[in-house]
């Protein structure tokens, strides 16, 4: 069976700009190039999304108005039609992400040929909190033929009977930031790129910028990204008497180029799956600042002191410190951005997307035997 005849679907809920999205849109691209016959269907079709490559036919399952009735009606008719798509496309295999999308990727699957593969992307405890939505995933997982997971730390989250199913694979990383490092002079930018919402947790960061820039007039804050908390943090950067060097440009969609000449990289966010954004600064060379979240993507990927730093949940003075360690040492910043490159080779699109593919239409895992 050639690549042309095989068929690569995809379920999420949209495609608005995220870590999960991206990550399908990326993969959606690689399995196209490959000539794989490529189908996302998503629940909705929301602005600012991530546009669809070339060759990958999108199909909507959310209920029109003349298919909508009440609240349990709306529920079995969203059900039945998701598996009537599922089956005109008769995909050989689906891939589903994000919560109650995964279940009812696995139900509406149910009876066909299709190989059906879920992940799991955020804290497994907060992408199925409850008792409710934890036995349901404990238990209906069991009838999905894969379950990919983000760290080692989140297999756990499952009983060790279903932790069998599981497989570690990385993020596809968007090509754009593979490149080679920087290394010219660096002004003194610290820059996050993110969703502004409680869970990234950019107060904390304008707090440690706001402690340490007295010392280092030279350096700035700079935002990429936009969300529900734009306008607190505008006012919260005014008042720390700094605000002039705190910088909000915004979503862009030049990401790579705005920050890859940055002095330093912070995520500060209270829980990740396994953050993109942190995978791509330390790709471009940033010396990064990350805090330790549950679930273990940032210590995947950090090694205190000596590709990045560190630092507990919450903890405004060792970002602070780390930050002032940072700026006041050029050496260290240079020396773990380059240490932090090297993560680049592990995470190119290419061979991330060929254990995805063997992963996805063959079943062989990573480090498995072909």
């Amino acid at each position: 069976m050639n690549n042309q005849s095989k068929h690569v679907a995809f379920y999420i809920g949209s495609l608005t700009k995220g870590g999960a999205e991206r990550v399908f849109v990326n993969l959606a691209e690689y399995f196209a190039k490959k000539g794989y016959q490529v189908t996302m269907v998503t629940q909705y079709q929301k602005e600012e999304e991530y546009e669809l490559p070339a060759g990958v036919n999108r199909v909507i399952s959310d209920l029109t108005p003349q298919e909508e009735g009440g609240r349990i009606a709306n529920f079995v008719n969203r059900y039945r039609k998701l598996r009537r798509i599922f089956k005109e496309i008769k995909a050989d295999v689906v891939l589903s992400t994000i919560g109650k999308n995964n279940f009812m990727a696995i139900a509406a699957n149910l009876g066909f040929k299709t190989r059906v593969v879920v992940s799991v992307v955020a804290e497994p405890t907060l992408e199925y909190p409850g008792k409710i939505m934890t036995l349901l995933a404990k238990t209906l997982f069991y009838l999905a033929d894969g379950i990919v997971m983000q760290t080692t730390d989140a297999c756990k989250f499952f009983q060790k009977s279903l932790q069998k199913k599981c497989v570690i694979l990385k993020n596809s990383m968007n090509p754009v930031f593979v490149r080679p490092r920087y290394e010219g002079e660096r002004a003194q930018d610290i820059v996050a790129v993110g969703r502004m919402d409680e869970n990234k947790n950019h107060r904390m960061v304008i707090d440690a910028f706001s402690r340490i820039a007295g010392q280092f007039p030279d350096s700035r804050l700079i935002f990429y990204g936009k969300g529900e908390l734009m306008h607190e943090l505008k006012e919260q950067a005014k008042n720390t008497g700094f605000g002039e060097r705190i910088l909000f440009p915004g979503a862009v969609t030049d990401v790579a180029d705005r920050i890859e000449k940055a002095y330093a990289f912070v995520l500060a966010s209270y829980t990740e799956g396994m953050p993109n954004t942190l995978i791509e600064a330390m790709s471009l060379g940033l010396a990064c600042v990350s805090t330790d979240c549950p679930c273990g993507g940032p210590k995947d990927l950090i090694t205190d002191g000596e590709n990045g730093f560190l630092i507990p949940v919450g903890d405004t003075g060792a970002l602070a410190d780390r930050l002032a360690r940072l700026l006041a040492d050029a050496d260290l910043a240079c020396r773990m951005g380059r240490n932090a490159a090297f993560l680049q080779d592990g995470y190119r699109p290419d061979r991330v997307n060929s254990e995805w593919e063997a992963y996805l239409v063959h079943g062989i895992a990573p480090g498995s035997k072909m």
